[in-house]
């Protein structure tokens, strides 16, 4: 249901397109109460087409959006950036999931700061249907946020939620930090249960509260707050005791207090929040899968489990998590949700019918695997080597074949034993189940290992390099041919994948030194005829 509403608010929008004025101007504040804003905003006929409202309540409540919210065309976009002085501009898609999920949290922000006074005059663009609107105010993408100051374009880089965008507008537009001074104010504040940093400053002056002020307007997602009354402080933050200066942060979750105990500077307070403004196990979404990518907290540890198991595995995670604040960031995935657990999962080879852990460090892109059960001791162990660094990086890998063939099957756990750590010369060839070209390719090599199969100092491999991984080797292209010389594994020769058959078998003979002779007396395959060593064949692509 909550999804069916999602998408028709994307309707309602495009019903407003339909029937907003050419001509639409300036925003007129003052006429419409807050909640009937919402509302209209947010309300939608779950019967009719909204593009064409046949009461007078259907009418009304395109009324009241219009007059809250600017729609944009190709004739008006450029002007309202123009004409408004701050302008957050919403720029949206029909079709676009994301859109749909934005379009309630932005329509909720509109009204909010709507009710704090605010001049920010909020638009929306459907940039599908009027391109050369989008293309004139810098929309690329959906959903795109963007606030217009003075004609100057700011990219939204706060969280997709309403206090998020509250927050934001505010710092951008000239209010960093709210000053809260008495015991009521500090009673309503805690009643939106955003996140919050608190500083206690006796005079709201000197050079720790500038650092402060400089700390709010740099970190653009989370709200400062300033008292100088120290009762009012213990309201928001109840572990203050006699301090004359306090700062620290207040989440909405039971994790909810951290206390700073660094210089009161502009990059120390900007790192504890940052570091800190996360919860214990953050859920992942589509809404903040970028921040979580962007996290300054580089190792991530995952938890993938559909609600109902995870709901057996949450106290465990969430307490081995109190021993990593600000050093591994554990974050939940829905496995339900396969848009967002599949492409992890995939990078594991794993399909997800079970709970899962695993981890990455985004400074090297190094992955890991937990691959005992999940428990507390499991966890904890897993999440110290991973902080040290010595718990070893996953790779894929297939299962180890049991037959054997003319071309050996190699799978990433064999890699060492049959290619690095063979006696032999290794004529190697990694290619993808997709890939087009490998099937020529594939027969070519298959050729070749019958014509050399007397040979007792060469033998010729495959591994599926889509779903099998090891640190040596690295394949950007497929297929990707590749001969490791007895002598020097280490540096194997990379033959180009448009030689010819004969080609690569003069190739073999000159880097392995088989005279004609030895051809005649161990070679015994004709479906290759016998071929002089050709000059100049080049080792690389």
């Amino acid at each position: 249901m909550r999804a069916r509403r999602l998408l028709a608010v994307v309707a309602l929008l495009a019903a407003l397109l339909a029937v907003s004025s050419a001509a639409a101007a300036r925003l007129d504040l003052d006429e419409v109460d807050d909640s009937e804003v919402l509302e209209a905003l947010l309300a939608v006929d779950d019967e009719e087409d909204a593009a064409e409202p046949e009461d007078g309540g259907g009418a009304e409540a395109v009324r009241r959006t219009q007059s809250m919210v600017l729609v944009l065309d190709n004739d008006n976009a450029r002007r309202a950036v123009e004409e408004h002085s701050e302008l957050l501009l919403l720029g949206y898609a029909p079709w676009c999931e994301r859109s749909a999920q934005l379009m309630p949290r932005f329509a909720e922000a509109a009204a909010a700061l709507r009710a704090m006074g605010s001049a920010v005059a909020f638009a929306k663009l459907d940039g599908e249907r009027y391109p050369k609107a989008a293309a004139a105010v810098g929309v690329s993408g959906f959903p795109t946020v963007l606030l217009f100051v003075n004609g100057t374009e700011h990219t939204y880089t706060g969280l997709h939620t309403k206090d998020g965008i509250v927050t934001w507008v505010r710092k951008k537009t000239g209010t960093p930090v709210i000053t809260l001074q008495s015991k009521d104010s500090a009673d309503a504040f805690l009643k939106k249960g955003q996140s919050f940093a608190i500083g206690l400053f006796k005079n709201y002056e000197g050079a720790d509260h500038e650092e402060f002020m400089k700390a709010a307007t740099a970190e653009n997602e989370v709200q400062f707050v300033e008292t100088n009354d120290r009762d009012v402080a213990k309201i928001l933050f109840p572990g203050i005791a006699s301090e004359e200066q306090f700062l620290g942060l207040v989440k909405s979750e039971p994790e909810k207090f951290e206390k700073f105990d660094g210089a009161f500077e502009e990059k120390a307070i900007v790192q504890f929040v940052e570091l800190n403004k996360f919860p214990l196990v953050t859920v992942f979404t589509d809404l903040n899968s970028a921040k979580v990518y962007g996290s300054p907290i580089k190792l991530q540890v995952f938890t993938f489990a559909e609600a109902y198991d995870f709901e057996d595995l949450e106290s465990i995670v969430q307490e081995v998590a109190r021993g990593f604040k600000t050093k591994i960031m554990f974050i939940y995935v829905d496995t339900a949700e396969e848009n967002l657990a599949k492409p992890f999962l995939t990078l594991y080879g794993l399909e997800g019918d079970k709970p899962t852990v695993t981890a990455f460090d985004t400074n090297d892109g190094s992955k890991y695997l937990l691959e005992a059960d999940i428990n507390t001791k499991n966890l904890k162990e897993f999440c110290l080597r991973l902080a040290d660094g010595t718990l070893p990086p996953y790779f894929r890998s297939e299962q180890v074949p049991q037959e054997k063939e003319l071309v050996e099957k190699v799978v990433g756990r064999t890699f060492d034993s049959s290619v690095l750590e063979s006696p032999h010369h290794v004529f190697l060839e990694a290619h993808a189940p997709w890939c087009v070209d490998c099937e020529a390719i594939s027969k070519n090599i298959e050729k070749l290992a019958k014509h050399f199969s007397g040979l007792d100092n060469l033998k010729f491999a495959r591994i599926d390099a889509s779903v099998n991984e090891h640190p040596k080797l690295k394949v950007n292209n497929y297929p990707t041919l590749l001969l490791y010389p007895a002598g020097d594994k280490t540096n194997p020769i990379k033959l180009s994948k448009k030689l010819s058959l004969k080609d690569m078998t003069r190739f073999i003979k000159e880097k392995l030194q088989i005279s004609d002779a030895e051809i005649k007396e161990k070679l015994q395959s004709p479906d290759i005829e016998t071929v002089a060593v050709a000059d100049g064949v080049k080792d690389e692509l």
